[in-house]
């Protein structure tokens, strides 16, 4: 069997004002998605996610050229072999950087729903686990800044659903921060798990304002607060609060995870199929953490191909932690590009799809249907 064609479709819709979220990155104003396609001389297609990187244009293009014409004519079963092939000649020496790792993760991801449709196997089977109940938190965009009474209409129905766990957006001014969180612990009390995501929003005087306020009230991680390269900050903020340091959804291949592994200071690991390398590399990733005894709480990106992709790999490691489920109030690429990608359970878990490979239907009309707009998805 042998790659035979690459394909990779740009996506966007725009979201109407009552849709948009703020959050520490800006205010979104549309969501973009690169989609990726790898067909077989055994017809035989495989579906995977690149991340966008805030230029879907260019990630897409990259992937329907230069990383086309490097696995064209490969084994698509020898996912490794592949993934070294664009390591080697475009990732590792003056080769776009992430957006080269972004593009080869699309490319490995349906490489894998292509293994695991010729095996007959759900993804989670073939990488070593089995269909099982996986913890989710109510995340994607959403939950944002925006007036305490809306903040808490809009979690209501995904407790009511079954959420035993939320990630509420800061990286606002620190009192209106710690304000929403004491509001949301207040109003759904001790047995929520909320967790903070600052979307590298704040400095190192935020942390220390909300240090203390954040350990009262039981957050359990608090993500990203800086940039992914600010090395320094991170060590300096963990001393300044006993609050978890999240990070890793904007490190690229485990190579940038050693780093924030050896370094000891962010202890929640956060990797994004469709940033860091595709399963290959997550695997990879997660196999380091676990000889760390550090737990992986994947990063889910735009579509349902990766949310898919991520509760299998979740399903198959022995430190997985929680998937993020996408709670954004209209996601078309969760509910009408693809077929469902999970489901809550009444007890706030997941599962793995049960169809070999990723098992979810991509509709290609809908990629059709909607064609890449260009221009900024925050604003």
């Amino acid at each position: 069997m042998t790659i035979v064609e690459v394909e990779a479709f740009g996506t966007t819709f725009e979201l109407a004002p009552h849709e948009r979220v703020s959050l520490g990155v800006g205010t979104a104003v549309k969501r973009d998605a690169v989609v990726v396609k790898v067909v077989t001389d055994s017809g035989l297609v495989g579906w995977g996610e690149a991340h966008h990187g805030r230029a879907p244009g260019a990630v897409a293009h990259l992937v329907r050229t230069t990383i086309r014409d490097l696995v064209l004519g490969l084994d698509p079963l020898d996912v490794v072999g592949v993934w070294q092939t664009v390591y080697r000649r475009q990732l590792a020496s003056h080769g776009m950087g992430a957006a080269a790792v972004m593009a080869l993760s699309g490319v490995d991801t349906a490489l894998w729903d292509i293994r695991g449709k010729a095996a007959g196997m759900p993804l989670c089977t073939l990488l070593g686990g089995r269909p099982r109940s996986i913890p989710a938190y109510a995340g994607g965009i959403a939950f944002g800044f925006q007036p305490v009474d809306d903040l808490l209409a809009e979690i209501e129905p995904h407790r009511r659903a079954g959420f035993l766990a939320l990630k509420l957006r800061v990286g606002d001014a620190a009192a209106a921060d710690v304000a929403r969180v004491a509001a949301v612990r207040s109003a759904f009390g001790d047995d929520l798990v909320l967790l903070t995501d600052a979307n590298t929003g704040y400095d190192l005087d935020d942390v220390r304002a909300v240090a203390r306020p954040f350990e009262e009230l039981r957050v359990g991680w608090l993500e990203e607060p800086f940039p992914a390269h600010d090395h320094r900050s991170y060590a300096r903020a963990a001393a300044l609060t006993s609050v978890p340091l999240a990070a890793g959804e904007n490190h690229y291949t485990r190579f940038e995870f050693h780093r924030l592994v050896e370094d000891g200071v962010v202890s929640i690991l956060q990797p994004d199929l469709s940033k860091a390398g595709g399963v290959t590399e997550v695997m990879r990733i997660a196999a380091m953490a676990s000889a760390w005894k550090l737990p992986v709480h994947p990063h889910t990106s735009m579509t349902g191909i990766n949310m898919a992709a991520t509760i299998h790999l979740l399903a198959a490691v022995d430190n997985g932690g929680y998937f993020e489920a996408d709670v954004s109030r209209r996601n078309r690429f969760r509910d009408e590009l693809v077929s469902t990608p999970y489901q809550l359970a009444a007890d706030g878990t997941v599962s793995p799809l049960t169809a070999p490979g990723l098992g979810v239907e991509v509709d290609e009309d809908f990629l059709r249907a909607h064609p890449l707009v260009d221009g900024p998805s925050y604003v």
